[in-house]
């Protein structure tokens, strides 16, 4: 096992805090886009409860419930691809958080037959650390209904 050092740096490995929870961000996206549920349970962290809140979707509360949700969402998504733009991470000693903009291209309902359907959301990404590294504990996004900026807001 690595040590962590003062500044975030974990001995042995030269990664960061930060660049671990990248790749704890990281491995959710990839988990979604392979619709692997093996790898999506991997992801989360299964107690205290986690929360998953998808776009347009009431909070999904709990372990159990949630793999529910992802099995019905890799079930009905034939194909899905995230852009990850606009990533920042904060890691606080045991807790970590990641936002980004998801720019989403998918396949399947809502997508126009026989080609693909584009969105965006913003996200937050809640990460706990574990004694097997870090789990994702909260998941929400909201959709961006508007391409709208500082100049649109000001109208």
């Amino acid at each position: 096992m690595t040590e962590e050092q003062p500044g975030g740096t974990r001995r042995g490995t030269g990664a960061t805090a930060e660049s671990v929870v990248l790749n704890a961000n990281t491995a959710f996206y990839n988990a979604f886009e392979a619709g692997d549920l093996d790898l999506m349970a991997a992801v989360w962290l299964p107690e205290p409860d986690p929360v998953c809140i998808h776009p347009g979707n009431a909070a999904i509360y709990g372990y159990s419930e949630m793999m529910r949700a992802w099995a019905m969402i890799f079930a009905n998504t034939p194909y899905i691809q995230f852009f990850l733009t606009d990533v920042q991470v904060r890691v606080d000693e045991d807790v970590a958080y990641v936002t980004c903009t998801e720019n989403v291209l998918s396949s399947g309902e809502g997508a126009p037959e026989e080609g693909f359907a584009g969105g965006k959301a913003l996200a937050t990404n809640v990460f706990r650390r574990t004694s097997s590294g870090w789990r994702l504990w909260i998941h929400h996004a909201s959709p961006v209904l508007s391409s709208g900026g500082r100049q649109e807001e000001a109208e």
